[in-house]
């Protein structure tokens, strides 16, 4: 239980990292699509992205390969968590996907 405890801030540092990965890569998309220039956007959201959760890893990890479990763990939740969040509601998603009458394919 002691060892579970100490995994703990690994974890939510994951989550954070996560968090900053995942919703920077949301902001970028909706930036770098009305960008003149979205090639920069992408490009450099990458390398800021990726520096920061390399670095954090790292930080966190301590050599120690069940922290970095642990942050990894985190860092998929927070990815989850922020699917969950951009997703539409499930009535705008209804309205936007073409129904199998209109298409024009056979089943």
């Amino acid at each position: 239980m002691n060892e579970f405890l100490q995994l703990m801030p690994a974890w939510g540092a994951g989550l954070g990292i996560g968090a900053v990965f995942f919703g920077g890569l949301w902001w970028t998309v909706r930036q770098g699509v009305a960008s003149k220039l979205p090639a920069v956007w992408f490009l450099g959201s990458l390398i800021i992205r990726m520096g920061i959760a390399v670095a954090g890893f790292y930080l966190v990890s301590g050599h120690h390969f069940g922290r970095l479990l642990a942050c990894l763990l985190g860092f998929i939740m927070a990815r989850m968590a922020v699917n969950r969040f951009i997703r539409p509601p499930l009535e705008i998603r209804a309205r936007a996907e073409p129904s199998e009458e209109r298409s024009g394919h056979a089943a």
